[in-house]
C-alpha cells in the first residue's frame, strides 16, 4: 500500500473506504483547520461556497485538485422546494467562479413524487453528481446520481439504520454516510458498520461539520 493511499483512505480489514469531508468552515476563520485538511487531502471535499465569489477559496480549490481530491460544490435544494431553474443557476455561477465540475445537491427530497423535479435539475450536468437526502430515498434517485448520501446525522440515529433491499443490489461505492457525534471508543465499530453499507464515509467527533475531527490525519485501521 502506498503512502498516498494510507493517508487518503480508511482501512477496514481488506476494504478501503474513501473519506468524504463536508468542509463547512471558512478559510479566513479556520486557517488551522484548513492546514490540517490540505496536509491530508481526502478523496472528496464538499465546499459551501455561499452566494458571492470569495478569493480565499481559489487557492484551496487549486491545491485540493492538484492533490487528486474531487471538490464538490454544495447547493441547497430545500427538499425539492427550490425551482430547478434556481438550482441550475447556482451551479452555473459556482462553476464560472471556481471551475468546479462536481456538485453536492443538499437537502434533497426522498419521495418518488419529486423524482421528475430532480431529473430536471441534473439533466445535462457534467461531473460527479452527489444527492444528499440523508436517508434511503425512493430507489429511483439512484439513477440520477453517482453517489447517494443515504445517511447524514448523529450516531444514535445511525445505530437504528436499516438498508432497504434495493440498495443491496448496488455497489457500496454508490453510497456515502456522514455520521457525527462519534467518540473515540465507538469509532472503529461505527466505521466497520459504515464500510458494510457505503464506500464513502466521514465520521465527526463533534456535533456537525464545522470542524475536522480530532483524529483527522491519522490512519484508522478497523479490523
Amino acid at each position: 500500500m502506498t503512502e498516498q493511499v494510507e493517508t487518503r483512505l480508511l482501512e477496514v480489514g481488506e476494504a478501503l473506504v474513501g473519506a468524504c469531508v463536508p468542509a463547512y468552515f471558512h478559510p479566513a476563520r479556520a486557517a488551522d483547520t484548513w492546514r490540517r485538511l490540505l496536509a491530508v487531502p481526502p478523496r472528496l471535499v464538499v465546499l459551501d461556497l455561499g452566494e458571492e465569489r470569495e478569493s480565499a477559496y481559489a487557492p484551496i480549490v487549486a491545491r485540493l485538485v492538484a492533490a487528486g481530491t474531487e471538490v464538490l460544490a454544495r447547493v441547497d435544494t430545500d427538499f425539492g422546494l427550490r425551482t430547478a431553474t434556481d438550482v441550475r443557476a447556482d451551479l452555473r455561477r459556482i462553476r464560472s467562479w471556481y471551475g468546479l465540475r462536481g456538485v453536492f445537491l443538499d437537502q434533497v427530497a426522498a419521495g418518488a413524487d419529486r423524482l421528475e423535479h430532480y431529473r430536471e435539475i441534473v439533466d445535462g450536468v457534467r461531473g460527479t453528481i452527489v444527492l444528499n437526502p440523508g436517508v434511503y430515498p425512493d430507489q429511483g434517485y439512484a439513477a440520477l446520481a453517482d453517489i447517494l448520501v443515504t445517511f447524514e446525522g448523529p450516531l444514535p440515529a445511525y445505530r437504528a439504520i436499516r438498508e432497504p433491499a434495493w440498495a443491496r443490489t448496488l455497489a457500496r461505492g454508490r453510497f456515502c454516510h456522514l455520521i457525527h457525534g462519534v467518540g473515540e471508543r465507538v469509532r472503529e465499530a461505527t466505521l466497520r458498520k459504515a464500510a458494510r453499507l457505503a464506500g464513502t464515509v466521514h465520521l465527526s467527533d463533534g456535533p456537525g461539520w464545522t470542524d475536522l475531527p480530532a483524529y483527522y490525519g491519522r490512519r484508522i485501521v478497523a479490523g
